[in-house]
């Protein structure tokens, strides 16, 4: 039996390291491209999929310089799942991986906390759980709460913290599903003008930068 695959070229490189290169982002810009990352999900979730390595390097831009059309890759520790089975095998990368991942029992929920880090280090630039080894990280995800007070915070909406919030809720099943996130406010609403036009703190970019050296 002769199998085919077809692959689509996507030209633009990594999200983040486009973000970097344009060095601005408005709030506007990140929830599209929360929207069109939970849209992904909701597929994969609703066919019953866990992706289980939802990281930055995974999302890439179709096109060059085009945040409009990104796309979800990467599909080598993805599992196909019967409904409401319980995951016991450890995967996924130490900054995104989910707290009940690292204790060996865990849902699809474990790609929502990966997004939410993700959407996390959109807004500011940094991880919520670091540290400098991965022993460190682990333990900081596991152990630590995270922090939106400092000065990057600030030009944040509290629509985005809100989700944020949800996102990284520690208790996979108080956590938003794909398709709640899909549907909360700071993705849907129609922002006015004054907020497309509104960028992020500059140091968001800095921060950005030194992380993914």
């Amino acid at each position: 039996m002769l199998t085919i695959f077809i692959f689509r070229v996507c030209e633009g490189g990594e999200l983040f390291y486009h973000i970097t290169k344009k060095r601005h982002l408005t709030e506007a810009q990140a929830s599209s491209v929360m929207k069109q990352s939970f849209y992904a999900l909701c597929y994969l979730h609703k066919n019953r999929i866990c992706h289980r390595d939802i990281k930055p390097e995974n999302f890439l831009l179709y096109k060059e310089d085009d945040s409009s059309h990104i796309k979800l890759i990467d599909f080598g520790l993805a599992k196909r799942v019967v409904p409401n089975e319980i995951m016991n095998k450890p995967n996924g990368t130490p900054y995104y991986i989910a707290p009940e991942v690292l204790k060996g029992s865990y849902t699809t929920q474990c790609d929502v906390w990966s997004m939410g880090v993700i959407m996390y280090i959109m807004l500011c630039g940094k991880p919520p759980f670091g540290g400098k080894h991965n022993k460190d990280i682990i333990n900081n995800v596991l152990n630590s709460t995270y922090s939106m007070k400092n000065e990057v915070w600030k030009s944040v909406s509290n629509e985005a913290k809100d989700m944020i919030s949800k996102l990284l809720e520690r208790s996979a099943d108080m956590r938003l599903t794909a398709q709640e996130a899909f549907e909360h406010p700071w993705i849907q609403s129609e922002r006015d003008k004054e907020n497309n036009l509104t960028e992020l703190n500059p140091q968001m970019i800095s921060n950005m930068e030194t992380y993914m050296k």
